[in-house]
């Protein structure tokens, strides 16, 4: 390893210091009762290192004989997975210490998720793709199924893991035939050969590929693990679920179609576009029905999946940069509205009923306005941010001439409406009833009130997002 090749790798070589040196630590003192630091001591390592990723890094490297690489696209997707992750981490230190939750290995494996996520985002090569993936995705099975007591914890587990592993066979699958027909595992070879046109196998190769990254995204129609999963595990596991893995697949998704097939947009793109619509519609419609707040959280996360895939699924470095926008704006929303899912209690029993927030806002109007913010954005509303996110998007299909699929997610976005204002409506105007009671911790309440705010000032220029996101994508989209 060379000094560039160190420096390169420097964060995610020091968060898998880290972790296994806290393992350590932990197993041979304390254990669980270490895990409060563990807990804070890992949010101000990620805080840390997207201080030093986002301030310090620059110029674009490809390191280890192409196999990884690090530019302005992969800072920022790194930032936001890092920035997530330490959110979810603070917030979810009481809700599992009061609820006798909170074991080491919890900031341990989201460590190791993160080390996995971060690869995943500067893979040039389907070798450390497949590296990054799995890391991230085996340390998601175990947090699923943290809540041993619980059947629905392992039964959320199991279904991950079981269907995790199907679409990692899709995944191999698809980079097999891929390998088989360029001749390279490089995504800089794969480019070279597909100039010259793209063969049938190497065609079925990507959509392999594609279907098993659309599982990891939550793209219809590889969702099913979606809802059981979401429900099963402990709130703040869902949490955690709903932010950082979908910017790294995401990112992953943008890499590979750009890199290693950015020369056949009008092949992958119409994939890409079906998956968008189908999860637009299906996010959108399943959700009407829902009554528990962690399974309707999991239909919307299926939605904006949709919304985000639009901006991929257009091949420009507009769209592109559209989608990055999405994502930073959908994981802070789910941020505070997550932050606030974790305070639902009654008789000190976490409550996940919808029909619990009737009349909330009559005992706690501060925090139900926060609410209704945070939903307002998830719909789209404008003035909120979240409506700027599926602005840009829309934009992006408009400008690109796929006019049908943004008056697809115009249509959808309306039907999804729905489901976020019913809330709102049972928040201000439900049938009489003792609401939920809302404990929240000092942290949980900062996060809530903190991106409520953050959803109404950043409309006037998204915190300076733009720029930030146009040179990501224009490093990737050349």
């Amino acid at each position: 390893m060379t000094s560039a090749d160190f420096q390169t790798l420097l964060p995610e070589i020091l968060l898998s210091g880290y972790a296994m040196a806290a393992l350590l630590v932990a197993v041979y003192s304390t254990k669980d009762k270490l895990a409060p630091t563990l807990v804070w001591a890992t949010a101000g390592l990620f805080v840390a290192l997207a201080l030093y990723i986002g301030v310090g890094g620059s110029g674009e490297r490809t390191v280890f004989n192409g196999l990884f690489t690090d530019d302005p696209f992969a800072r920022f997707a790194k930032v936001t997975i890092l920035l997530s992750a330490a959110a979810v981490l603070v917030m979810s230190q009481e809700y599992m210490s009061r609820r006798d939750l909170l074991r080491f290995e919890y900031p341990v494996l989201v460590t190791l998720a993160v080390v996995g996520m971060m690869v995943m985002v500067s893979a040039a090569d389907l070798i450390t793709l497949y590296m990054g993936l799995e890391l991230q995705s085996l340390s998601l099975y175990v947090v699923a199924a943290m809540r041993r007591d619980s059947a629905k914890s392992s039964e959320a587990g199991l279904k991950y893991f079981v269907l995790g592993a199907l679409s990692s066979g899709l995944l191999l699958y698809g980079a097999s035939l891929t390998y088989g027909y360029a001749g390279t595992t490089q995504f800089a070879g794969i480019l070279s050969t597909v100039q010259d046109g793209v063969p049938l196998g190497l065609l079925l190769g990507l959509v392999f590929m594609l279907a098993g990254l659309a599982f990891k995204v939550s793209a219809a129609p590889f969702h099913m693990w979606t809802p059981d999963v979401y429900e099963g595990s402990p709130t703040p596991v869902t949490a955690f679920f709903a932010t950082a893995p979908k910017v790294a697949a995401m990112a992953l998704i943008a890499r590979l179609v750009q890199d290693a097939f950015g020369g056949v947009q009008d092949q992958w793109g119409q994939v890409l576009a079906a998956l968008a619509v189908v999860s637009m519609f299906l996010g959108s419609v399943a959700a009407i029905g829902q009554r528990d707040i962690k399974r309707l959280m999991a239909y919307s996360s299926i939605a904006h999946m949709g919304y985000a895939l639009i901006g991929l699924a257009v091949g420009t470095a507009y769209g592109v940069q559209a989608t990055l926008i999405y994502m930073a704006i959908y994981v802070t929303m789910n941020v505070g509205t997550f932050a606030f899912i974790l305070s639902m209690e009654r008789d000190g029993r976490p409550v996940s009923d919808i029909a619990g927030l009737n009349q909330f806002a009559k005992k706690e109007p501060l925090k139900a306005l926060a609410m209704l913010v945070l939903l307002f954005s998830l719909a789209g509303v404008p003035p909120m941010v979240g409506f700027f996110g599926k602005f840009y998007v829309l934009k992006a299909a408009v400008d690109a001439g796929m006019v049908w699929l943004a008056v697809a997610g115009a249509v959808a976005s309306v039907i999804g409406a729905f489901y976020y204002l019913r809330i709102v409506f049972y928040m201000y105007f439900g049938a009489e009833q003792e609401p939920v009671d809302s404990r929240m911790a000092p942290v949980q309440l900062v996060m809530l009130m903190g991106v409520a705010a953050m959803m109404i000032l950043g409309l006037v220029n998204l915190f300076g997002l733009e720029p930030i996101a146009a040179a990501a994508a224009e490093a990737l989209v050349r």
